[in-house]
């Protein structure tokens, strides 16, 4: 009796993967639950998990392969069949069947429940003119969601197998420098990392605008309180507590930053889901401190702490990097000076934070030496006014440089 191996479900808007390699051969034994082959997603990397002890028979999708949810990867014989399994594994032709069935078996739940993907994409469908039926759905039963949409819109009309290149054709190099270059296959989460966001500045009319915060008090609480702090809840105080809270309170008195176009409508959030990009071997990720508006400073080190530690070993779930209503970029921390951030769509704002730096700043008619730091919020102009624009990154200003407002929530 054999035990199929297919691809699970991947999470909401990710239809499919690639294989990325697997951990056992055909003929080797593999028991229960271990980790057996890993995928890459646009989003993280996974570890499917031997559904049964016994032994490897088949591999059908190697590595390098594009999968869909649901679709089969391999096979595990069990008892008497697992002595046959080089055999089978040599019978290249019969192998290859399953290979040209599994995307349509992943891809036929789609049209079937076309009909019914809720009123989001119908109106998405009306107004782009692409139809649901030749999309592929990644919602329960196979439904078209609003995520499909947008990503086939995005790929001229049709959800594509895998992200498309995004650099024009390039030259040839010539022969003596040709011989000293190095080609490497793009990895699936920097292809989509490129696409969405150059899909990001082609959709949204996006606009950065500029401010400077003076990091002294800041920086003299933290002094102050750190080694407590890192005592009490055994995490230590960065300044992405700060920042992440200061943004809440700005969000809160300017909702349109905290909002998303979705068709003719503007959707205003209630709730307040920080983004926060971690830079990884792989690509930039970015977990989503869910409810950031409702946790404490130290709740949120915590969140990002762990979110940091596990982004580094590619643990991270697809579900923690879902759902963000407004993104923090923290290019300091390698040194960046000043950079326009580009919009994480759908959100219709992104801060970017720099690097700390003495500079001499006219304070009470005199020059003083003081810690600054640029701040740089990019936003869509579709929906948030530059007076709005400018307000919040007064706000996030006006927090840090006096952080007792954000204890009086002020």
């Amino acid at each position: 009796m054999a035990t199929e191996i297919r691809v699970p479900t991947l999470g909401e808007s990710v239809t499919e993967a690639t294989v990325a390699k697997w951990f056992k051969k055909p003929g080797e034994a593999v028991k229960q639950d271990e980790p057996l082959v890993e995928l890459e997603t646009d989003k993280v990397t996974l570890e499917v998990n031997a559904p049964a002890s016994g032994t490897l028979s088949e591999i059908v999708a190697d590595s390098g392969t594009t999968v869909g949810v649901a679709a089969l990867l391999g096979q595990i014989a069990e008892g008497a069949a697992a002595a046959a399994a080089p055999a089978k594994a040599a019978e290249a032709p019969k192998a290859e069947a399953p290979k040209a069935e599994a995307p349509k078996a992943a891809a036929a739940p789609a049209k079937a429940a076309s009909a019914d993907n809720g009123p989001a994409v119908a109106r998405i469908a009306a107004e782009s003119g692409v139809s649901p039926a030749g999309v592929a759905g990644s919602g329960k039963d196979g439904r078209v969601t609003k995520g499909d949409m947008l990503a086939a819109i995005a790929t001229g009309g049709a959800a594509a197998p895998a992200p498309a290149p995004v650099s024009a054709p390039r030259p040839a190099s010539q022969p003596e420098d040709a011989a000293r270059e190095e080609r490497v296959k793009m990895t699936r989460l920097r292809q989509t990392i490129a696409r969405r966001l150059k899909d990001a500045q082609n959709t949204a009319a996006m606009l950065t605008t500029f401010n400077e915060v003076d990091m002294t008090a800041v920086m003299s609480l933290r002094n102050q309180y750190k080694d407590l702090f890192e005592k009490k809840h055994g995490v230590k105080l960065g300044f992405m507590g700060f920042f992440v809270k200061a943004c809440v309170q700005a969000l809160k008195d300017i909702p349109a930053v905290n909002a998303e176009i979705d068709g003719s409508d503007i959707v205003y959030k209630n709730f307040c889901h920080v983004g926060v990009a971690v830079g990884t071997d792989k690509g930039l990720v970015v977990p989503v401190v869910r409810d950031a508006d409702q946790m404490g400073i130290a709740e949120v080190e915590k969140t990002i702490a762990d979110f940091g530690r596990r982004a580094r070993d590619g643990k991270l779930t697809i579900e923690e990097m879902q759902g963000g209503t407004f993104t923090i970029s923290n290019g300091g921390v390698y040194g960046s000076l000043m950079s326009t951030p580009i919009l994480n769509a759908p959100q219709s704002g992104i801060l970017g934070m720099h690097k700390i730096q003495e500079r001499p700043m006219v304070v009470g008619g005199k020059i003083e030496i003081r810690p600054m730091m640029y701040l740089a919020l990019s936003y869509d102009h579709r929906i948030v006014d530059g007076k709005e624009a400018v307000t919040f990154l007064v706000r996030v200003k006006e927090s840090l440089e006096d952080p007792a407002r954000l204890v009086m929530d002020l």
